[in-house]
This record gives C-alpha cells, structure tokens and sequence, in this order.
C-alpha cells in the first residue's frame, strides 16, 4: 500500500492517480483541504492522526475508507512516519538553562507519562492503543529506513560500562571499524557498550585521533546516573566532529531512566521491550557482538542464539562474544551456546575474541548464511 505523509505526496497521488483507493495516509493535517478529500473515493484507504473535517470524515467513511483519530494529551505522537532524529528526544532540555534533564526533556517527559501505569498493572484502554500505536509506527518507520542499510551489524553490551573504561574505548574502535567497512551499526541506545558503539560510528569519517579527543571530552562526567553533565559531555563531543557518519539505536522506555545516547543520528524508540530487543536482533543479519553486559546482555545472546537456532528469518548470522575471560569464566555462556548449537548451521558462525581487530576479522571471515525456508 502506497503511504503518505506529507500534503504535498497526497496532492500529488490525487492529481496522478484520481483517487486516494488503498493508500494509508499518516499524520497529514487536511483540515484546510478538506475538497482535496472529498472529490475522489477512499475506497481502502487508511488516515492515521489525520486533521479531516467533518464533510471529509463523513466522505471517507460513505466510500469505504476507515480514519483512526488523534489522541490527545500525550507527550508523543502515536502515528509519527519517521525514526526520531539525533537529538530529538532531548528536546525542552538545555545544559545552560534552568532545568534538569529529568524535568525538561521530551525522553524524560515520555517517560514519566509511561511510568504512571504501576508495574505489573495494564495501562488503561487509551494509553495501552496509544503505545500500540507508537511502536507500529516505529516498527513502520525503521522497516523504511532500513531500504537503504542492508547491513545492519548490532553491538550489544552493558550500560554500566564507564566512558572511561578500557571497554568502553574497545567497543567504540569496534563501531569505527564497522562503519568503515560499510556496515550500519546499530545498537540498543542506552550507555555504555551501546552509546561507544554509535559514537566510533559517528567518528568513523575522522581521523584515528579523533576518538581521543572525542573520550578526553567524555571523560568529564563518565556515569550516566549523573545525567546532565553525562549529556552536555556528549554535546561537547557533538559540537567538536559536528559531521559524522550515521548509525542507529533501538532503545526502550523499559528502561526509561537510561537517556538515549546522543551520537546514533536515527532512534526507533519503544515502549514495548520485547519488540525491542528481538526487532533489533532480527535486522542484524550482517552480525551480533556481545560485548560483557549483565542479565539484559545475556538474554540477548540466547534471544539471537534462538533466531539462529531455529533459522526464523532465513539468515543465519555471525554471533561475536569480545573479552574471552568474561564469556568463558566470568559469564560462561560462550561455552553453554556452543554445545546448544551441535552440529546446526549457527555453530560455525559463533566466535569469541579479544579487541576490535579480532573481532572485525572474525565478521569478515564469517558472514551469514542464507537458508532456503
């Protein structure tokens, strides 16, 4: 189905084709253009959020078509057409001005609005139908972006992980070297593990040095619980190498209090947890990294080992444990996985390494393998 999102696509569908038959259009405000809607069928066709006058509901209804209404007083738009940009969900907040990011900024305030279904409660009907609503149109959204990002690698890891760790920097050569290769990296986009995998990305255009001056900046406020001057670091960072290279994140409201990370330039942001992390797993086809991470890390690893497992999306991809001491000793689930896979396809394609170079080595030698279904 043919969806539009601006008036200027619908004018143009209109003037082209005669009709607005089977054709979804999402967030368009057409409470001016109400003739534009009236003079041809609607037969099929879907408005999500649209502004529609009276005399245009009425018509859209008496020639088949169905129109979902906006729904107000919420912080967010249930119908957006597109991923949040870099940066968006900081909007309200401002390190120089009165305010704390807690208070100010669009991410918080979403938050806030979905914390005040008690946990283990259901939302109300309303609530519940508007996050619905928003993870489908993300879910819609990212499908689209992703057209033109076929190789998708994803790092995975711990948001406790300090900017000034050796980790820290690790993971961050990692999505450098990704980028580089041509792949698109994307990430959980919380902290740690997942914010120095977007920032190596954002940095992959410069020059080596750049990721030192880019980690002295960082160093300032290192732990994201002391969230403004973790954020206006970042900005520093922004502000410095203002011209880098795109990556993703796929973060969660779930974990609401983790502010998303700033150097991702596109964010499918989700209430829903669950869609969130095997979304993310699913459209890493070119590869997985685990970096160490604790409970959420290691129920990633066994949610890709299960896509891998069972082949559900007919791609069997390069899963990459980085820091042998911890997947092997630490937290043993390399071991506990390899004997899970046997002699199945997956078993070839897991590696556990040390350093980026090791693991880029191991992406290059290993891609996935694509099944007959």
């Amino acid at each position: 189905m043919r969806e539009m999102h601006d008036l200027g696509s619908v004018l143009d569908h209109v003037g082209r084709e005669g009709s607005l038959d089977g054709t979804v259009v999402q967030g368009v405000d057409l409470s001016e253009s109400e003739h534009v809607v009236t003079s041809v069928t609607c037969r099929g066709t879907t408005f999500l959020g649209c502004g529609l006058g009276p005399g245009a509901l009425a018509h859209v209804i008496a020639t088949g078509g169905i129109a979902f209404p906006d729904l107000d007083g919420l912080p967010f738009e249930p119908y957006r057409p597109r991923l949040y940009a870099q940066g968006e969900l900081l909007h309200g907040w401002d390190p120089d001005t009165a305010g704390s990011f807690d208070e100010r900024a669009l991410d918080s305030r979403i938050h806030r609005w979905s914390s005040l279904t008690p946990p283990g409660r259901n939302p109300e009907v309303l609530d519940a139908l508007a996050r619905r609503l928003h993870d489908h149109a993300i879910d819609d959204a990212l499908g689209e972006h992703l057209d033109d990002h076929p190789e998708v690698v994803a790092v995975m890891g711990g948001h406790s992980v300090l900017r000034t760790d050796a980790e820290y920097r690790t993971v961050a050569e990692l999505g450098r070297a990704m980028a580089r290769e041509g792949w698109y990296v994307a990430t959980g986009g919380g902290p740690g593990a997942m914010e120095a995998a977007n920032l190596g990305a954002w940095l992959s255009p410069r020059d080596d040095d750049a990721l030192d001056e880019a980690l002295a900046l960082l160093s300032v406020e290192p732990d994201f619980h002391r969230a403004d001057g973790y954020l206006a670091a970042g900005l520093d960072v922004l502000r410095r190498f203002d011209d880098g290279a795109d990556s993703l994140a796929v973060p969660t409201w779930f974990y609401g209090h983790e502010p998303t990370n700033q150097f991702a330039t596109s964010v499918a942001k989700y209430f829903a947890n669950s869609i969130r992390e095997d979304g993310l797993l699913a459209i890493a086809t070119r590869g997985v990294v685990f970096a160490p991470g604790a409970a959420g890390t290691l129920q990633e690893v066994f949610q890709d080992a299960t896509q891998n497992h069972y082949e559900v999306f007919g791609v069997v991809s390069p899963m990459v444990f980085l820091d042998t001491e911890f997947w092997t000793r630490t937290l043993p689930a390399e071991p506990l996985l390899r004997t899970l896979a046997g002699e199945r396809a997956y078993a070839d394609l897991v590696g556990c390494v040390d350093g980026a170079d090791a693991a880029m080595a191991f992406l290059r030698y290993h891609p996935p393998v694509t099944r007959a279904r």
